[in-house]
């Protein structure tokens, strides 16, 4: 990999080449170091950079939970990592050809080793930079998980729901069994409560097609 060249794409020079090149390298290479751990972290520093953006724009919790949720899916940020080449310069392994993941997944590592290396202001300038915003429109999840299991045949998909909240304040935890297992959704409406538990039942979906 030229580390150079993959600076001029991401926009942003290393003082510690290393971590772009950790950020760019797949478990799969079985090399000593890879990019799960950045993943992990960079996730997170997304979650909150896109929700501090979106939060000065105003709006309820519900909606702004969902446009976060479609903002930093793999879905949009695939493209977004394309754009800036991140899929030529990925040190991968054989197995790892055909996996959709690793591009997104590779993007949220080099926000984490701009964040290691330059800061908080480096990493959101990077991601307000690149990030497309218009991708937050509201996402379906229910719907596109409703599809999903008609065309396999299977039945439709039942949502628990439980009010955690106060009288004052309510708290919907919403679970959703399917694949053989549970996943949830906590927000402060109903309906955006199951939209979260949908999203991670899909996004399980979509890691097991890979």
């Amino acid at each position: 990999m030229n580390v150079e060249e993959a600076e001029r794409a991401v926009g942003y020079v290393f003082k510690d080449k290393r971590l772009l090149i950790k950020a760019l390298t797949l478990a799969s290479a079985d090399q000593k170091e890879n990019n799960q751990l950045l993943e992990f972290f960079g996730d997170a520093l997304l979650e909150f950079i896109v929700s501090e953006k979106l939060y000065t724009g105003g709006g309820t919790e519900g909606g702004l939970t969902e446009r976060r949720a479609g903002i930093v899916s793999d879905k949009a940020l695939k493209p977004v990592s394309e754009k800036l080449g991140l899929d030529k310069f990925l040190i991968r392994g054989k197995r790892d050809d055909h996996n959709k993941k690793a591009v997104p997944s590779a993007y949220e590592a080099v926000i984490a080793a701009i964040y290691l290396d330059g800061g908080m202001d480096a990493a959101k300038s990077f991601v307000l930079r690149t990030l497309d915003f218009s991708s937050g429109r509201t996402v379906n999840f229910k719907g596109r998980i409703l599809e999903l299991l008609q065309s396999e045949g299977q039945p439709d998909p039942e949502y628990t729901c439980k009010d955690i909240g106060t009288r004052q304040k309510h708290r919907y935890f919403v679970s959703l069994n399917v694949f053989g297992r549970t996943f949830t959704g906590e927000a402060d409406t109903k309906k955006s409560a199951e939209q979260l538990a949908a999203r991670a039942a899909l996004e399980f979906y979509e890691e097991g097609q890979l």
